[in-house]
């Protein structure tokens, strides 16, 4: 008797073997315009190894296997110890030997070098996030201690500016690489660190470089495994930052116990903990009661790591929803040729070039460290820059999920892993309101960030009608913003400010039908048929 219940057809292939660089046109365009064309052999190669099989299983298998807790030996001695899985290391292993940790800190750092950093870690992103949690607290902890590393670690610099990946537990100046992670927020005060109650006790007198003795807990220690962490407490001057080795000059192990591993919606292959500091030892970085400032520019280079992050997924999702739309068969065609599927696909590449020409621009304002103009630019947009493209994550790829339709919502797909990972963006280093209370507060105390708002929206002025009228209604209340209005003012800063992009650099039907769509939603969101093939090809590189 033949059992044969039903053949398998019409059910496209997951995407693969694809070069996550070169399929991606708005991306290497921009990586060009901002001076960083010279590294588009390296994304280019990076790009296909990263599109692999292989390296996608990676990002899976981390994920399916979260980091366990080792609290004790068989001895009872109390070790507080990750352990990984092995996909786990060989992710980290590419990140820190394509420099995505260290690349524009090095002392030969070429013009562009933030750039095109920045686009090697959209490339990583779209593999496997958890990854890139190391990566960007050791990219923004390494300036700090370029310039407050105590002498008793002087040491440490030199693996902390290599290429290569050292699990190994050691000091850190007996290994080939470092990593650094941080401990900023307590149970009572989450982004209130002011509220703070880990108390540091000096050891040999006060001062930048000596050693006190901390007293506390942390409700979020990122990365527990890392050599060393930059951690808040209050000292005698008021809220400071010390510098935290997991061991000790003398070989023994820091008194940092690991109470347990938070158990996290997504981000699951990245270990975030609880951790008590018993007497623990820690460096004073700088001088007492400049926490909080040294917080604000860790968090600069991390905030915008968040913003590349949301948007490296919101590209794999994009990648994945158009591969399938090009392959499913839908009422005798294929769905990218079914007018709404059209429309809906092509809206979700128009978003992504102007997200992309913005990020782009960011990171050149974050790499011209001596123009005061650019870094306060920089100042300004990063915080802007989360909140919008990290708030947008979810619906974007909750919308790839509806193009694949019941699949997508399931765990043999990529899209679901993505979903869960995108809330971790807008939460870490400082969640959507803080965002908008930081660009408030820059607009504030910093008149000369609005003025320059004001020229740049000027410069495109008279190219587009909507834009226009959205940014008159944006300075009229940009002098003198209310803070029950910081949502909506970060929001059309970040939006506004990509439409500057878009109108300088896109073709001119692209820039119009981004301004329509993002800043009048209320108006015909229709794309023109000719529009949505430019941008459909654009988005898998074969315009």
């Amino acid at each position: 008797m033949d059992w044969e219940t039903h053949r398998v057809f019409n059910q496209p292939k997951p995407l693969s073997n694809s070069n996550l660089f070169l399929s991606d046109t708005p991306l290497r365009e921009a990586v060009s315009r901002q001076q960083a064309g010279w590294d588009a052999d390296v994304l280019a190669s990076l790009g296909q190894q990263l599109g692999s099989a292989e390296s996608l299983e990676l990002g899976r298998l981390a994920n399916a296997n979260p980091p366990d807790l080792l609290r004790y030996d068989a001895t009872g001695e109390r070790l507080d110890d990750v352990r990984f899985h092995p996909a786990w290391h060989l992710l980290m292993q590419g990140l820190i030997a394509n420099r995505v940790h260290n690349l524009p800190w090095q002392e030969d750092a070429r013009v562009g070098a933030v750039v095109a950093r920045a686009a090697r870690f959209i490339l990583h992103g779209q593999v496997e996030a958890g990854t890139l949690c190391p990566v960007t607290m050791t990219f923004g902890a390494i300036p700090l201690l370029q310039k407050y590393l105590p002498p008793d670690f002087s040491g440490w610099m030199k693996p902390l500016l290599s290429d290569r990946y050292d699990p190994h537990l050691q000091a850190g100046d007996q290994k080939k690489g470092v990593l650094i992670g941080m401990g900023m927020t307590e149970k009572q005060g989450g982004s209130d660190v002011l509220s703070n109650t880990t108390r540091a006790t000096a050891l040999e007198g006060r001062g930048s470089g000596k050693p006190y003795h901390l007293v506390g807990h942390k409700w979020f220690f990122s990365v527990p495994q890392s050599d060393a962490h930059l951690v808040l407490a209050q000292a005698g001057g008021g809220l400071s930052c010390f510098f935290l080795p997991r061991i000790l000059p003398d070989g023994s192990r820091n008194a940092i116990r690991i109470e347990r591993l938070k158990d996290k919606l997504g981000n699951r292959s990245n270990a975030s903990s609880e951790v008590e500091f018993q007497n623990a030892t820690g460096w004073l970085l700088g001088e007492e009661g400049e926490g909080i400032r040294h917080i604000l520019k860790m968090g600069g280079h991390t905030r915008f790591d968040c913003a590349l992050g949301s948007h490296a997924m919101m590209r794999r999702a994009l990648s994945v929803a158009l591969y399938h739309a090009f392959q499913r068969q839908v009422f005798g065609k294929p769905l990218t040729e079914q007018p709404m599927m059209r429309q809906t696909l092509s809206r979700m590449a128009l978003y992504l070039e102007g997200q992309t020409l913005l990020l782009m621009r960011l990171a050149t304002a974050c790499g011209e460290r001596n123009n005061p103009a650019e870094q306060l630019l920089c100042r300004l947009l990063t915080p802007a820059a989360k909140f919008e493209v990290c708030r947008q994550g979810m619906p974007f790829v909750a919308g790839a999920m509806e193009v694949l339709g019941g699949i997508g919502y399931c765990e043999d797909s990529e899209l679901p892993r993505l979903y869960r990972e995108m809330p971790v963006n807008s939460i870490w280093e400082g969640s959507g309101n803080i965002m908008c209370l930081d660009v408030l507060r820059t607009l504030k105390k910093l008149p000369a960030s609005a003025e320059m708002v004001q020229q740049i929206l000027q410069q495109v002025r008279g190219q587009n009608r909507i834009f226009d009228r959205v940014s008159r209604q944006f300075l009229h209340r940009l002098h003198a913003p209310e803070e029950a209005q910081g949502r909506w003012l970060t929001g059309q800063l970040c939006n506004l400010m990509t439409a500057t992009q878009m109108l300088a650099f896109a073709s001119p039907p692209v820039a119009d039908a981004w301004c329509r769509m993002v800043l009048d939603p209320r108006g015909e969101t229709r794309l023109p048929e000719r529009l949505c093939q430019l941008l459909l090809n654009r988005a898998i590189g074969a315009e």
